[in-house]
């Protein structure tokens, strides 16, 4: 395996794990309890159908399946066992420095399980890493032994280098546009001393462009015909009123105090 076929091999991973992870994503939000409105949410800190987590996240399993005849045990059973504990902790890894690089660069907590038992910051919890070694399994018996000859096709078709260029072309121009975005949400959130969650945010946008009867776009949720300062502001009295009301945002640490 060439270097440049091993790269274009990790590209297009990358690329259609992201794309899955953000689909998996938007009806898991869709349906959880905590949606009682049944609202669609966009995941993620980007606006197109892309979650970088889920990528990370397909690249490290593809990797590490291919790692297996390493691990230097000869019960197949126990080994197997083994590669998917491994893959549970690799994926919650890469889930808790994504989530602590957003909340410490950024301000921002894009997803939350503070509701759920044996969570750490509300970024992990026990579930989800089950549910990652349960994804690492899937994974490795029903998507890995047909990925390989799958990948074996697009990476010597001309038509892929068309199809990742396409992608990681839009994911550059989309990266500009919501790091300038959160930029401001960092500045906001900075002088207010707090952590802003993004799905509420959005969650609350999308509830005052209703009753205001404003558009409101599902991919660029948070470019509202309002200007988003007065969004965000909004958004933080909003969590005020909650706190007062005893329902605390564990993240807005002036409120404490206010308290």
């Amino acid at each position: 395996m060439t270097i440049v076929y091993g790269f274009m091999i990790l590209a297009l991973l990358f690329a259609s794990g992201s794309m899955f992870g953000w689909t998996l994503e938007v009806f898991y939000r869709r349906f959880k309890p905590a949606n009682k409105e049944r609202v669609w949410i966009n995941p993620g800190f980007l606006n197109g159908p892309c979650l970088p987590l889920y990528g990370f996240g397909l690249t490290a399993l593809y990797l590490m399946a291919m790692l297996e005849k390493f691990i230097p045990i000869d019960d197949d059973s126990i080994r197997k066992g083994v590669l998917f504990t491994v893959m549970a902790v690799a994926m919650t890894v890469i889930e808790l420095i994504a989530g602590e690089l957003f909340i410490i660069r950024r301000h921002l907590k894009l997803w939350d399980y503070s509701e759920l038992r044996f969570n750490y910051k509300g970024i992990i919890c026990l579930r989800f890493s089950l549910y990652w070694a349960l994804l690492g399994a899937g994974y490795y018996f029903f998507i890995h032994p047909r990925i390989l000859s799958g990948l074996e096709w697009f990476s010597h078709n001309l038509l892929f280098s068309f199809v990742i260029g396409f992608f990681y072309g839009i994911l550059t121009i989309d990266l500009v546009i919501s790091f300038s975005l959160t930029a401001k949400i960092k500045a906001f959130a900075s002088e207010n001393k707090m952590v802003i969650r993004y799905d509420e945010l959005k969650k609350h946008i999308r509830a005052e462009a209703r009753r205001q009867r404003r558009r409101y776009r599902f991919i660029f949720a948070m470019h509202t015909e309002r200007d988003f300062i007065e969004e965000l502001r909004s958004y933080m009295e909003k969590q005020l009123e909650q706190a007062k009301n005893g329902k605390l945002n564990d993240m807005l640490s002036f409120i404490k105090k206010e308290l």
